[in-house]
This record gives structure tokens, sequence and C-alpha cells, in this order.
């Protein structure tokens, strides 16, 4: 699928699902938190036409983890589900403790890729775990000012994937991230792009987005509704609605 050892890209995602992200239990009736749950959903988006899957596994409290076991579990019951890339969070809310998010990652082995978003501290920490590993990183850019944190890593040769994404209300989101890719062109990263929104934003982005033929992610984790604000019945309706959005 990619040669991970380096982290260069050897796919394009058209559709990436979101699974769950930070959600809670009780946020949305159809939200997958065990490892069967995440199976079952991600089946159902790839049969729908996903070609990723991106997830925040829970331990047995149902709370976010980033302990290897806890990973390894979730990422082999899904990959007994569907034969995608499968891909997890590194978000420092889950273990706030870069030295310790870092040591966990360390130790993982599984995932095809993770995200880190460049705004948090340890970073880089994360983003040289992940590579010592053979796991593949998707940085994540939530502003102008990460672009050059990401050009500050020294790794942004070394990536999967960079993951535009608005996850904060802004009044144009069309500028916004038309901002972000062209700091990302000045400091001349070449790793493939996918642009997604959180909240109000998901939609507005992936509009734009699929006009422009862009690799795009939705899912639970981004929003709860579809495109017209009614809401969404699971992750799989959320995937045939952007996939069918003009």
């Amino acid at each position: 699928m990619f040669e991970n050892a380096v982290g260069v890209a050897k796919f394009s995602v058209v559709l990436k699902v979101a699974l769950n992200g930070a959600r809670q239990v009780g946020d949305h009736p159809a939200l997958p938190i065990t490892p069967e749950d995440l199976a079952e959903a991600a089946a159902g988006c790839v049969s729908a036409g996903a070609k990723a899957v991106h997830m925040h596994p829970r331990d047995n409290s149902g709370r976010e983890s980033l302990d290897p076991a806890t990973i390894e579990l979730a990422v082999r019951r899904v990959r007994a589900a569907v034969d995608v890339p499968i891909g997890v969070s590194t978000g420092a809310w889950i273990e706030p403790n870069a030295q310790r998010r870092a040591a966990l990652v360390s130790r993982w082995a599984g995932p095809d890729m993770a995200s880190v978003n460049l705004s948090e501290e340890g970073a880089v920490l994360v983003m040289q775990a992940l590579l010592g590993q053979g796991i593949g990183v998707e940085a994540g850019i939530w502003s102008v000012e990460d672009v050059y944190r990401l050009a500050g890593t020294g790794l942004q040769d070394r990536l999967v994937r960079i993951l535009v994404e608005l996850v904060r209300p802004v009044a144009d989101p069309g500028a916004e991230v038309w901002a972000i890719e062209a700091a990302l062109d000045r400091v001349g990263t070449t790793a493939p792009r996918l642009r997604h929104g959180e909240g109000e934003m998901t939609w507005p982005v992936l509009r734009q987005a699929k006009r422009l033929g862009r690799d795009i992610r939705i899912g639970l984790e981004d929003t709860l509704s579809l495109p017209d604000g009614s809401a969404a019945a699971s992750n799989q309706a959320l995937v045939q609605a952007a996939l069918m959005m003009d």
C-alpha cells in the first residue's frame, strides 16, 4: 500500500472515514467504541466507497488510549474486516505527557499510519517514534503557523499525507484552506494532501475539495449531520452523502 519505512506515500485516498474521534459514548447511537464496533462500521463504510479508515481506539472502560495492546487489538479487528489502510490518532489529549506519548507510540505494531497534530507539544517526538516503527505519518495542519512548524521538523519529506484541517469555525473556510495550501507550497512540501473540516466547517470544506478533485475525510468524528443539516444515521450514511455531494 505504501513504502512506510521512509514515509513515502504509495497510495492516494479518495475518501477516508473518521469513525469516532474523541466523541463520548452517548454522543451518537451509532458511534463505534469497541474493536468489534469499529470493524463493523469500517466494513460498512468501505462497502460504501471509503478507501481508508481513521479511528481512536478505546480501552475496556471506553476511554481513548494509546496503549500498544489497545491499538493492536483494534487494528487487528478492523483489518480482518476491511482491506484498506488503517490509521489511528496520537492526540495529545489522550496522553498529555509528550515523552510518555512518544514512548507508547514507539511500542506500536499494526497501524499503517497515524495522525500527528503539529500544534501539539511533542509532535516531533511522536513523528520520530512512528517512523522508527515503520508507521506512516499524517501531519495534521490546522493553521498557517502549523505549516512552518512542520517545515521546522526536518521530516516534511517523510510523510504519508498532509491533513489540511479546519477544526474551528472561520468566516471564510475556502480562503483559510487556500492560505494553508499556499504556505505548504512555499515550504516545498510534496506529500499528498487531504482536506476536511469539523463541526460547521465540515461540509463547506468538503464541497470545495470535491469541486477541485481533492482527497477528503468524513465521519462521525467530524460531524453528526448530513449536508442538509439533518442527523446522520451512521458513518456509512456520511460516506454516502460525501460521495454523492456535488
